[in-house]
């Protein structure tokens, strides 16, 4: 099958899969804009991701396609992602009003929260859950072409990389109801940044670091790896961990996460910011988190003096760092002097006792 009718065969099936396999419906924590209120969910992330990993290893083992079709093909697949990238940021941003300028609504999108079939499909859930599943299964094509290439001594760094990796991924779907009060849900629109990022950046970008090392050699080094995945465990922690207890916050705001951290908030006019805890380390504590994982991810594959991986970690710099002064400044304007008080408390952005 060629690349092109490849990929929009991927993507459909997910789509379609999203659709049909039974779900969970759950309230977010962005309101509609027209009627204020919160808007509803369906999930069913693992259990879309299950299938299609298991298709592959179906389709792998009966000889439908070789295990490393998307690696031999990747450029032309993510050429086929981009063109798809651009139809679906021309169609959600079409018809709907203007905010600013053309260009600037196309990047950043017009619509806060779109839904297909009466909320059946949320346009940002399907974005993210497409995204994952076509990440994990580029990640295993090329896990799956070092190892035809080397196959008397594939690297374990490869093979750790891609463990935790698919860790993250599955990770990411089993908590997606934590990610509904993340900064992407409620702050964010739907335009090419989004849509565009997960079509084509999430799953072809992210997976650099593989795609480069896929072809060579063992580097050796794998008394190391122990180290590189305890670090991941770190970032994952902090991660995970922030978010979890920013979730538990808003929707249990009395419940001891994790069986010991109590919640201490400040509050005022009926807004209530939490101090304690993951946030009173630093105001974006999980974007270190996420920097972290990314870094270990790069040392596992065992070339720290190639460039290539290191564009992965490099890439949550550039968007988190951006990200987290937006960030405080739609804090700063919807909690106001609140928000000052914390800032106040927890002096440190995203790296406690350094920025």
């Amino acid at each position: 099958m060629p690349p092109f009718a490849a990929l929009v065969a991927l993507y459909t099936l997910i789509f379609v899969l999203h659709v049909i396999v039974p779900g969970r419906w759950v309230a977010g924590y962005a309101r509609d804009e027209v009627s204020g209120d919160r808007l509803v969910y369906r999930l069913n992330g693992p259990r879309v991701l299950a299938i299609v990993v298991g298709l592959y290893f179906a389709g792998g083992a009966l000889g439908l396609f070789s295990w490393d079709y998307l690696y031999v093909h990747r450029w032309e697949c993510m050429a086929s992602a981009s063109a798809l990238g651009l139809v679906f940021t021309a169609a959600v941003v079409a018809g709907a009003p203007r905010r600013r300028g053309l260009a600037a609504d196309l990047y950043l999108g017009r619509r806060a929260d779109p839904q297909l079939l009466g909320g059946y499909v949320d346009a940002k859930m399907f974005l993210y859950l497409v995204g994952a599943a076509a990440l994990q299964l580029n990640l295993l094509s090329y896990a799956a072409h070092h190892v035809m290439a080397y196959p008397g001594d594939p690297s374990p760094g490869v093979l750790v990389h891609v463990g935790l990796f698919s860790f993250f991924l599955w990770e990411y779907l089993f908590f997606e109801e934590v990610h509904l009060y993340t900064y992407d849900f409620v702050a964010e629109r739907v335009g090419f940044k989004l849509g565009w990022g997960c079509l084509v950046f999430y799953p072809f970008f992210y997976a650099v670091g593989l795609g480069s090392a896929a072809a060579l050699p063992n580097p050796g080094g794998a008394g190391l790896l122990p180290v590189w995945a305890g670090l991941f465990f770190v970032g994952w922690a902090l991660a995970r961990g922030a978010n979890l207890q920013k979730f538990w916050f808003k929707t249990a705001p009395g419940r001891v996460a994790f069986g010991v951290l109590r919640p201490e908030a400040i509050e005022a006019g009926g807004r209530r910011v939490l101090v304690s805890g993951f946030w009173g380390l630093s105001r974006h504590i999980n974007y270190l988190g996420e920097i972290v994982m990314a870094t270990a991810l790069t040392l596992c594959l065992g070339y720290p003096g190639e460039w290539a991986p290191w564009l992965y970690p490099l890439y949550y710099l550039a968007l988190l760092v951006p990200r987290q002064i937006a960030d405080d400044r739609r804090c700063a304007a919807k909690y106001g002097a609140l928000w000052e008080e914390y800032r106040r408390r927890v002096r440190w952005r995203i790296v406690p006792g350094l920025y």
